[in-house]
């Protein structure tokens, strides 16, 4: 009889908790037996199960031995051996996991990071009439995200190795590419419903990223302390975003900038 109990964390981003769980990498199979679930915990009860804790548990510990020498050597000094020496092991368990050094430093960069910028991203939701609402929330959220070592620790790395033009393209098309997307589709729903005026919600995507930014993520990434309070940025994003492209007191789309009061 083997039982293993896996607990899924739900995240909270400020106020808000955010309804999809991440961080679970545990994973079951049973020949026979049950397993109840829910969606904060899976607990499997099963004859000859198969548990593979203890792969997760080495992945796991290898791409955060992978994270403190890719830090501490950067890309090009950074090596599997050095690696293996700091997770205990030798090369040809590391290759067992990743092929290369680069699927290594791109895994290394993007496993604490995408699934819950995924989350943050489906907080855009255009079923929500209350526009101003979903964007306060997205914006906070997506502040609280960037802000995380995790965040900043992807975007230093791809610019100190943009030089390595297919890990550096992977890193942002997994990175800031998905959330600059996230904002481009629900920006394209806004405007095919008429809440907001027939801009390109490519560039509207850009302007709201990068308002939410500004004064925060650049001092960040160089060490120093953020300019401007995240909330009252969030909230001076969003108001600057619909004055721009938001309502009018008639319900038309604006057609121009000016206030939507």
């Amino acid at each position: 009889m083997a039982v293993a109990i896996a607990v899924v964390r739900q995240p909270r981003f400020g106020s808000f908790m955010l309804q999809k769980p991440f961080n679970q990498t545990v994973q079951y199979r049973y020949k026979s037996g049950l397993v109840l679930s829910n969606q904060n915990c899976t607990i499997g009860f099963g004859i000859g199960a198969e548990v593979r804790v203890r792969t997760d548990e080495r992945r796991n510990a290898i791409i955060e031995a992978a994270k403190t020498v890719f830090r501490e050597d950067g890309y090009e000094r950074a090596s599997m051996t050095a690696i293996a020496a700091r997770v205990g092991g030798s090369k040809a368990t590391l290759y067992g996991y990743f092929k290369s050094k680069e699927q290594l430093f791109v895994a290394a960069m993007l496993e604490a990071v995408q699934e819950q910028g995924q989350v943050v991203i489906d907080l855009l939701d255009p079923s929500e009439p209350r526009i101003e609402l979903v964007l306060q929330r997205f914006g906070e959220a997506y502040l609280e995200f960037m802000m995380t070592p995790g965040a900043l620790t992807v975007m230093r790395a791809a610019v100190a190795e943009g030089t390595h033009v297919a890990s550096g393209a992977r890193l942002y098309e997994n990175g800031p590419k998905r959330g600059w997307e996230g904002m481009k589709s629900y920006f394209a729903r806004l405007r095919e419903q008429g809440a907001i005026r027939a801009v390109d919600p490519g560039i509207a995507a850009g302007h709201f990223k990068g308002m939410l930014e500004a004064g925060i993520i650049e001092p960040l990434l160089f060490g120093a302390k953020p300019e401007l309070d995240p909330k009252r940025a969030a909230a001076a994003a969003v108001d600057a975003f619909l004055c721009a492209y938001g309502e009018q007191e008639d319900g038309r789309a604006a057609a121009g900038g000016g206030s939507r009061r």
